[in-house]
């Protein structure tokens, strides 16, 4: 998988979030080799952050599987992504899914995950897998550097949107249904210049598991998913060009993993015949770095 050439060409973007079709080279969201099997066949899946990175490739495989999917981006940043997403979407959906949707929406508050949930149930009736997805993230070298209203910015993406996106569509769920979280494998070593991002991630861990012991009585379902390096376009959008070549070199793999080997950890969990004894669990796709987590 990937490219036998370990260093990425220099890069760097300089707004978040990051812009897919501007990378080089562009992440893998698909493979030649990936045999669906309808293990989602008539399920409606809703999917944070979706038009790009691993959200982009969990699309395509959901699609891929049977699943009527729905995703939101950000409005007025990632439009050419998102309407490249829903393409491909099309394309690969099975005949007896519905159109997908891309919603816009700026997930951090509540009111709009709330728009989000109703126009998914309005279209589709129901929703039987989320996946909270969405995240940003900054580089800083001291603490000191993280101010309030970026503190609140990445809190609010990337752990209040969970909250507010569960809260909502837990009312249009039910037994069988199931959440996945994008945790990250910062939340389990760390990581020196991104605290703040690593705070959340951790805190993500914690939610999903707790959610879990909530949510069993009722055979709803709720795991994680804590990717290592992954060549998305939050890297040339939040690294410098030095770090963006080097990307993924440290783990024992020596190299970053694409979205397309990520995304059926996410298949995995969301198929019930495949994990329905599964819950409070976090999976490890990170190029063979040991946790214990």
């Amino acid at each position: 998988m990937a490219s036998g050439d370990k260093n990425f060409p220099p890069q760097k973007q300089d707004t978040q979030p990051g812009k897919e079709h501007a990378m080089d080279p562009t992440p893998q969201f698909t493979s030649p080799d990936y045999q669906p099997s309808n293990k989602l066949q008539g399920k409606i899946a809703v999917i944070t952050g979706g038009d790009s990175g691993i959200g982009r490739a969990v699309c395509n495989l959901f699609a891929l599987e049977g699943a009527t999917v729905a995703f939101t981006y950000v409005k007025g940043q990632e439009e050419k992504d998102a309407k490249e997403t829903l393409e491909m979407i099309n394309r690969a959906k099975t005949q007896d899914a519905k159109a997908p949707k891309a919603i816009p929406a700026d997930l951090g508050y509540d009111e709009n995950c709330k728009k989000v949930i109703d126009e998914v149930v309005n279209a589709y009736g129901r929703i039987d897998i989320l996946v909270n997805n969405a995240a940003e993230q900054y580089e800083n070298t001291t603490i000191e550097e993280i101010d309030d209203p970026r503190l609140e910015r990445v809190f609010r993406t990337n752990i209040f949107s969970y909250f507010f996106m569960t809260r909502h569509a837990l009312k249009h769920m039910k037994e069988g249904s199931c959440i996945i979280n994008t945790t990250s494998i910062n939340a389990y070593k760390g990581h020196a210049t991104l605290v703040d991002y690593t705070a959340t991630k951790g805190a993500i861990v914690a939610f999903t598991r707790a959610l879990s012991m909530q949510l069993v009585s009722k055979g709803i379902r709720v795991n994680g998913v804590a990717p290592g390096p992954i060549w998305t376009p939050l890297i040339p959008a939040s690294f410098s060009v030095d770090k963006t070549t080097q990307f993924g070199s440290e783990v024992p793999m020596k190299r970053a993993g694409q979205p397309i080997e990520v995304a059926p950890s996410y298949v995995f969990l969301a198929c019930n015949h495949c994990s329905s004894y599964i819950s409070g669990q976090v999976l490890h796709p990170n190029g063979g770095t040991v946790v214990n987590g």
